[in-house]
């Protein structure tokens, strides 16, 4: 979906007060819905949600506690819900690039199995199962904030620091999953991507109420970025807030002459991207967008934008590496610091390592 523009807009809207009745009927639905049985798997689980529908930098936020992760020797798999996928449903599946589309398994899993295995599951608990199966050491929820089934061992919040929590209200008013009096509780931690003093009031209210703040900024690949210089650039985006896209081109001293806005997660046809070159040949221009846009793209339409130089610009999270290694730690997803813990309970089921007990997982060696 495209969120409403007055949803974010400053001062708050006068369109966006009027339906905060409707808004308060959809947060105290949402709110019952936060509290539930949980879970816990035998192994640490860190998730990175949102307060917010729509983007606001989960994925490149989970991409960067994989790498720090794997940097202290932890196997991190990620869990997804695989959102718009085939694929995504009860029963777990693990993404394998080499042969699944966006249209199979989502945009976001194809991003995140680059860097590490990745599991989609609607059903959080048993993706945690298939993901301990896997040989996690750590699970790393991508998205799940308000989903009570699986316990959490670190969540950490992540805000878009353009527009904080916009109206401050629910659907249909403002952009909010649940009132924030009931979501406060669910994050341990917050994370602010980008600038902003939507951001900054997010992050005052985070460490009045005692909780760590983290600060981040999105960095476009240098080599691409010099790749892109020299020449108009028609940018298109696909995202929670593409606004932030053609920002960070800017930022970086592209020349973008135009822009082009789809909903998030928008399902492209060969046809739109054959009009968007089209267009930027005859305007002089050349293609970009994000990756997460490109890996939406079929074979035709990559070949269709190639003709009018389509680039995608990949960015990652820089953020405080040791302040998010204190946090990982303070919640055990770090092994050197777990050694000597009792171990968590195994899920009932059958171990891949050893044929003594029934169970999922277990601390036995793997047998050769």
């Amino acid at each position: 979906m495209r969120a409403p523009d007055f949803w974010n807009a400053a001062p708050v809207s006068l369109l966006a007060r009027a339906l905060a009745p409707l808004g308060a009927l959809y947060g105290a639905l949402a709110a019952r819905k936060l509290a539930g049985p949980s879970e816990r798997a035998p192994v640490p689980v860190v998730c990175l949600g949102n307060f917010t529908l729509g983007g606001a930098g989960k994925t490149p936020a989970a991409l960067a506690v994989a790498e720090r992760l794997i940097a202290r020797g932890e196997r991190p798999v990620f869990l997804s819900r695989g959102y718009r996928g085939a694929l995504s449903g009860p029963t777990p599946a693990t993404v394998d690039p080499t042969r699944h589309s966006a249209a199979d398994v989502g945009d976001e899993p194809l991003l995140l199995a680059r860097l590490a295995p990745t599991v989609i599951c609607a059903d959080r608990i048993a993706g945690a199962r298939a993901a301990v199966a896997a040989g996690a050491s750590v699970v790393v929820m991508d998205d799940g904030l308000q989903n009570p089934g699986l316990t959490k061992d670190l969540s950490i919040a992540v805000v878009d620091g353009g527009v904080g929590l916009g109206s401050g209200y629910c659907p249909p008013a403002g952009p909010l999953r649940a009132p924030m009096a009931a979501q406060w509780g669910l994050a341990d931690a917050v994370l602010i991507v980008g600038p902003g003093e939507a951001g900054a009031q997010v992050a005052r209210e985070a460490q009045a109420r005692g909780k760590p703040v983290l600060l981040a900024e999105m960095t476009p690949d240098a080599a691409v970025v010099a790749q892109l210089q020299g020449k108009p650039l028609l940018a298109f985006a696909g995202i929670g807030r593409p606004k932030k896209f053609f920002d960070t081109l800017r930022a970086a001293g592209l020349d973008v002459d135009s822009e082009a806005t789809f909903p998030d997660h928008h399902p492209y046809v060969d046809a739109e991207i054959a009009s968007l070159a089209r267009r930027a040949n005859e305007e002089g221009l050349r293609l970009v967008t994000t990756e997460k846009d490109m890996a939406r793209l079929s074979p035709a339409a990559r070949q269709a934008g190639a003709e009018a130089g389509l680039r995608a610009l990949p960015a990652r999270l820089a953020l405080d590496e040791a302040a998010l290694d204190a946090l990982l730690a303070r919640a055990g997803a770090l092994t050197a610091l777990r050694r000597g813990r009792r171990p968590r309970r195994a899920w009932p089921g059958r171990c891949r390592s050893c044929a003594g007990r029934a169970r999922i997982w277990c601390p036995a060696p793997r047998r050769r």
